[in-house]
C-alpha cells in the first residue's frame, strides 16, 4: 500500500499524551446507544470483539461480558469529554498514517456524496492510549477501534496496529498497512451509515425485532454493509491514486476471514452458532468487501435486501 501522497486530515484529536485517558484499570467497557447485539451493545464495533479477541487470544465472550457489565453505567455529557485535546495532524509515523488514511476516506466519500447530490460531513477521529472517555462512555484499548454515533467520532488506540503486525501471520510490510487501513475504512463505513440514516433505521428495526437472534441478524447486515463500504473506499481510492500493491487485497481478505464470526466461534468454543453471529461469517465478510471493491457503488451494498443473510 502506497499512502505517502494521501492528503492528511485535520479531523484528528490526539489524546495519547495529553493525560486525557484513564489508564487500563479493570472492569472497563463502553456503551453505544444504537446497539442491538448482546446486552444492547452497539453496532459500531466491527473489530472490537473480533480481531482483538482473536489477536490477543481472548475469548470474545469475555470482552462481550465486560461490555455488558458497564452497559447500564451513567454516560457523561459529551461536553465533558471535549477539552484538552491536541487537534490537527500528528507528527509521529503511526499518527501520520492514520491522518493519511482518514484524509483519503474524506476525499473519497466527499466525491461519492457529491455524485449523489449530498454533502459529506466527515467524522473526527480520536487517538488514545490505554483508555478514554467519549460520547459513548468509557472505552479501553482491549475493546478495539469503534465508531460512536453520539459524538460522530472514531476511537482508535494505535497499539491495536502493533497487535495486527505481531499476531496476524499473513500481515507483513505494506500489505499489513492495507489491513490496518481497512480497519479504519470499516469504521468510517459506520459513519457513512450514520450520515445516511441507516443506523437509526437499523436500531428501530432491532428494537422491534422482539428477540436477540433477530436483532443479531440485523446487526450482521449493518456490519457487512460497513465491510462493503470499506470496499468502495478501496475501489475509489485505487481509481484516484493507484495506491494498491500486489498482495494488499489478499491481506485484507485474510483479515476478514480471521474476524469472521464462525472463525472466532470455532476458535473460542469449538463450534459455530449462526444465531449468535453479530458481524457475519468469514465468507460473508470477504464477499461483501469484494462486492464494494469490484463495483465502487453504494447501491451494490444493500445488505438489507440480500436474501441469503
Amino acid at each position: 500500500m502506497r499512502w505517502d501522497d494521501f492528503r492528511r486530515s485535520d479531523n484528528i484529536e490526539d489524546d495519547r499524551d495529553s493525560g486525557g485517558g484513564f489508564g487500563g484499570g479493570p472492569g472497563g467497557g463502553f456503551q453505544i446507544p444504537i446497539g442491538g447485539g448482546r446486552g444492547g451493545l452497539g453496532i459500531g464495533t466491527v473489530v472490537v470483539l473480533g480481531l482483538i479477541g482473536w489477536a490477543l487470544g481472548i475469548d470474545p465472550s469475555i470482552l462481550i461480558g465486560g461490555a455488558e457489565m458497564i452497559n447500564n453505567s451513567t454516560r457523561p455529557s459529551i461536553e465533558q469529554t471535549q477539552t484538552n485535546r491536541q487537534t490537527g495532524k500528528p507528527t509521529d509515523q503511526t499518527g501520520d498514517f492514520v491522518a493519511a488514511v482518514l484524509g483519503n476516506t474524506e476525499d473519497v466519500w466527499t466525491e461519492v456524496f457529491k455524485q449523489g447530490g449530498q454533502t459529506y460531513r466527515p467524522p473526527r477521529l480520536r487517538l488514545f492510549r490505554g483508555a478514554v472517555q467519549g460520547g459513548c462512555g468509557f472505552a479501553q484499548a482491549a475493546m478495539g477501534p469503534f465508531y460512536c454515533p453520539t459524538d460522530r467520532r472514531v476511537y482508535l488506540d494505535t497499539a491495536f496496529f502493533t497487535e495486527i503486525e505481531q499476531r496476524f501471520r499473513g500481515c507483513t510490510g505494506k500489505a499489513c498497512k492495507f489491513s490496518q487501513a481497512y480497519v479504519i475504512a470499516h469504521e468510517i463505513g459506520h459513519h457513512v451509515q450514520n450520515s445516511l440514516g441507516i443506523l437509526d433505521k437499523a436500531h428501530q428495526a432491532q428494537q422491534a425485532a422482539g428477540n436477540r437472534t433477530a436483532a443479531n441478524r440485523i446487526q450482521v447486515r449493518v456490519e457487512l454493509q460497513a465491510d462493503c463500504f470499506a470496499g468502495i473506499w478501496a475501489n475509489r481510492s485505487e481509481a484516484r491514486k493507484s495506491f494498491l500493491d500486489a498482495g494488499d487485497i489478499d491481506a485484507a481478505l485474510q483479515t476478514t476471514t480471521a474476524i469472521g464470526d464462525d472463525t472466532l466461534q470455532r476458535k473460542s468454543q469449538g463450534r459455530v452458532v449462526p444465531d449468535a453471529f453479530t458481524h457475519g461469517s468469514a465468507e460473508q465478510r470477504k464477499r461483501w468487501f469484494m462486492t464494494g471493491f469490484q463495483s465502487g457503488k453504494v447501491s451494490s451494498c444493500n445488505t438489507f435486501a440480500a436474501s441469503d443473510l
